[in-house]
Order: structure tokens, then C-alpha cells, then sequence
């Protein structure tokens, strides 16, 4: 049998050390992390403070989510959560055997959906048709225009709503002109969830059409010369083009939408609230308001518990509609 002969180490040279292989590597690691410290310490200084905000606002109000699961009492302080009595579900089951779970769940429902459809196609639209349009300060205005009322206050919104549909306001003055007698819109629950939507959108509707023309600006432009030579029209392009150029953002933007389907938003509902509207107007958010703050007898733990659970709610749709659109290879957060 023919034997191998044993490798030998040329003369002057020693085998690598693993350990000192990783020792070095550890060491490298560490001062590419300092040099990139020391480069970029003004970015890392700016990041501290929203960081901070994060702690303080954030993570360690968390501890004080247990209250959720105790017979906690506001006279036992920030102190007394740990020591209050563990009482489980019970206030999950009060919530939802209570007489109001049914209706403040299904205004909830019906006004976030009712946003939704409202709200997400029409940004989507107005922004393939700037998109299209050849005089640049045409656009750059409606750009402004639309754009001009997401600075507005939520209080400053809601005193323009009341101004302008009050019985002597702009919009009954235009009803009278044609013969119709003054309505009280405020006060009429069939019009309360319209004027709270529509609100929404008009406010809104101009962050969400920077988005999606930021998304068609990334679109490659000889992709729109080709159809052009082809034949193509404009909303044969917007079609075959921009839509699925812009659908990855649309996905995401919906699946993020959909974790606050249970939100509403109370300051919102609260201004816009009045005891002949109630019936229609009370959400989750507002009911937690009420019963948490508003209450003669603050209910801290029963309002914690409503909190968690919509926010339990909340992940289990953004997780869901999230499997759904990568089972439909579409984009998706994870």
C-alpha cells in the first residue's frame, strides 16, 4: 500500500492560532465601531434624544401595564401596582359582557373601515394624476393646496367643522339658497360619521399623495418611453406601469393601517362628541377616555384592560394581513 507523507510546516512559520485569529478580528470589530463613533458623533448625539423619548414614554410605562391584570386603586400610587390583588381576565370579561362592548365595537369597526375606503384609493389617485400633468406650477400648487391641512390642528378642524356647519353657517347658507331649511348636522347621528371621515381625508389626503409620488419617481423612465412608442396612452401606462411600480409602498401602507383598525383617536371624537351623537360616535378610544380619566371614580385598571386588548386585536390584523400579502407575493413588512 502506498502511504502519504505526512505535511510538513515550511521552516520559519507557525500554524495560526484560532483563538488569536478571533481575538483580532473582536479587536478590528471594535475599532471600526469606535472610528465610526468618533466620525459620526453628531448623528449618534441627535438619535439620543428620540431615544430617550422612547424610554421614558414608551418602554417604561409598559411595567405599568399590569395594572391591566390587578384590582389596582389610584391611591396606591405608581408604588402600589405591584402590591395591588392579581385578578386575572376580570376585567377583559367585564369589558366584553358590559352592554356597551356590542355598540362601541361596532362604531369603532364601522368608522375605521368607512376611513379606510375613503382614504386610502384617494391619495393613490390624485397622485398619478399630478403625476401626469405637464405644467409644473400647477401641480406644485395642488401639491401645496392639498398638502396646506395636515399642518391644521385637530381643535383648529373641529372649530372649522362647527363654524362652517352651524344652523347660520356656510353650508346651511348654500342649502337655503335652493329651498332647504337649516339642519343641525352636529346633532344628527346619520351625518356624524360622513363629516368625521371626509374631515379625515380632506386633512390627509396630501401626505399620502407625497408618498405615492415619491414611489412613482422611482419608477424607470424609459419604461414610459416604450409604451409611449408602443402606443400606449396615458391610462394604459398608469396601468401597466405606475400601479404595479407603486403597489410594494400601497401593500405596506395597508398592512400598517390595518394594526389601527381599533383606533380611532379620542381627541378627535371627543371635540366633535355631543350627547345627541353618542349613540354613533363612542369608540374605544373615547369609551377608555371616559371611563379611565373622565369618570368621577378614575378606573385605571379597567381602562388598561381595554387598551391591551385592542392593541391585542390590533397586532393579530397586522400580523394576519401581513401572512396574507406575502402568501399573495405581494410586499410585506416581515
Amino acid at each position: 500500500m502506498q502511504s502519504t507523507a505526512p505535511t510538513t510546516q515550511p521552516a520559519g512559520t507557525s500554524i495560526p492560532n484560532p483563538a488569536a485569529i478571533a481575538a483580532a478580528t473582536r479587536g478590528r470589530r471594535r475599532t471600526s465601531i469606535g472610528n465610526g463613533f468618533r466620525r459620526s458623533w453628531q448623528l449618534y448625539v441627535m438619535l439620543l434624544l428620540p431615544m430617550l423619548w422612547l424610554l421614558v414614554f414608551a418602554y417604561i410605562p409598559m411595567w405599568g401595564a399590569q395594572i391591566a391584570f390587578r384590582d389596582y386603586s389610584p391611591s396606591g400610587g405608581f408604588a402600589g401596582i405591584s402590591s395591588a390583588p392579581w385578578v386575572g381576565l376580570e376585567h377583559f370579561q367585564r369589558f366584553v359582557d358590559s352592554y356597551n362592548f356590542w355598540p362601541i365595537l361596532r362604531n369603532t369597526l364601522v368608522l375605521n373601515v368607512y376611513s379606510l375606503i375613503a382614504g386610502f384609493p384617494l391619495p393613490i389617485i390624485l397622485a398619478l394624476a399630478l403625476n401626469y400633468v405637464g405644467r409644473r406650477w400647477f401641480k406644485r400648487s395642488v401639491q401645496m393646496i392639498s398638502y396646506a391641512p395636515h399642518f391644521i390642528s385637530v381643535v383648529v378642524m373641529v372649530g372649522l367643522i362647527f363654524q362652517a356647519l352651524s344652523t347660520t353657517g356656510l353650508v346651511n347658507q348654500l342649502l337655503g339658497l335652493v329651498g332647504i331649511e337649516p339642519i343641525v348636522f352636529m346633532s344628527q347621528p346619520e351625518y356624524w360619521k360622513s363629516i368625521y371621515v371626509w374631515s379625515g381625508v380632506w386633512q390627509n389626503v396630501g401626505f399620502g399623495c407625497i408618498i405615492y409620488l415619491a414611489a412613482l419617481s422611482g419608477i424607470d423612465p424609459t419604461l414610459h418611453e416604450a409604451a409611449i412608442l408602443d402606443g400606449a396612452n396615458k391610462m394604459q401606462r398608469m396601468r401597466d406601469i405606475d400601479l404595479p411600480g407603486i403597489l410594494p409602498v400601497a401593500v405596506i401602507l395597508l398592512v400598517l393601517s390595518m394594526g389601527t383598525l381599533l383606533s380611532s383617536g379620542f381627541e378627535k371624537v371627543i371635540l366633535m362628541q355631543n350627547p345627541l351623537n353618542t349613540n354613533t360616535s363612542e369608540v374605544i378610544d373615547s369609551y377608555v377616555y371616559r371611563v379611565g380619566l373622565a369618570s368621577q371614580i378614575p378606573q385605571f385598571a379597567f381602562a388598561a384592560a381595554i387598551g391591551i386588548f385592542k392593541s391585542v386585536i390590533g397586532l393579530i390584523l397586522l400580523v394576519g394581513v401581513n401572512q396574507i400579502a406575502r402568501r399573495m407575493n405581494a410586499s410585506a413588512l416581515w
